[in-house]
C-alpha cells in the first residue's frame, strides 16, 4: 500500500482551480497515471441529486475518459471530488459509495477562508486511511 505520493505543480494547481470555480457544488472526475505517477486529470460532470454534499460521475462521461486513458497508455490512479463547505476528509456518504478499491480518493476542501486543502486516502471497506501527499 502506498503511504506518499507526488503531484506535479500541474495537476495540483488543475485540481485546485477546479475546486475554487465551484464553491457551490462538488466537483469530480478521474485522475490518470503512468508507471504510477500522476499524469493527468479528467474532470466529470458531477450528476448528484444534491451537488452541495455529494457526487456522482456522469456515467457517459466516466467511460469516455476510461477509454481515453486506455488509448494515451493511462491507468486510472485517483477519483477525485470537492468538499465546498467540508473538511478534506471523506464522508460518511463518501466512505459508503466508495468504488475502485485499487486507486486513491483525493478529497479538496474549500471550507477554510482563503485556503485550499487537498489530502488523499485509500478507502476500503468503509474505512479510510490517509496517504500523505509531496506536493
Amino acid at each position: 500500500m502506498t503511504t506518499e505520493i507526488k503531484l506535479s505543480r500541474q495537476l495540483t494547481s488543475q485540481l485546485l482551480h477546479l475546486a475554487q470555480i465551484s464553491p457551490d457544488a462538488e466537483i469530480c472526475g478521474l485522475v490518470s497515471s503512468k508507471n504510477n505517477v500522476p499524469v493527468r486529470c479528467y474532470p466529470i460532470d458531477n450528476i448528484a441529486q444534491q451537488p452541495q454534499n455529494n457526487f456522482l460521475l456522469d456515467p457517459k462521461q466516466h467511460i469516455a475518459a476510461m477509454k481515453k486513458m486506455r488509448e494515451n497508455g493511462e491507468e486510472l490512479f485517483a477519483i477525485y471530488h470537492s468538499h465546498p463547505s467540508a473538511p478534506a476528509c471523506p464522508s460518511t456518504l463518501d466512505l459508503k459509495n466508495a468504488t475502485y478499491f485499487d486507486s486513491l480518493h483525493f478529497i479538496i476542501s474549500l471550507s477554510t477562508k482563503g485556503i485550499l486543502e487537498l489530502r488523499a486516502f485509500n478507502i476500503e471497506n468503509q474505512n479510510a486511511t490517509e496517504v500523505r501527499l509531496a506536493l
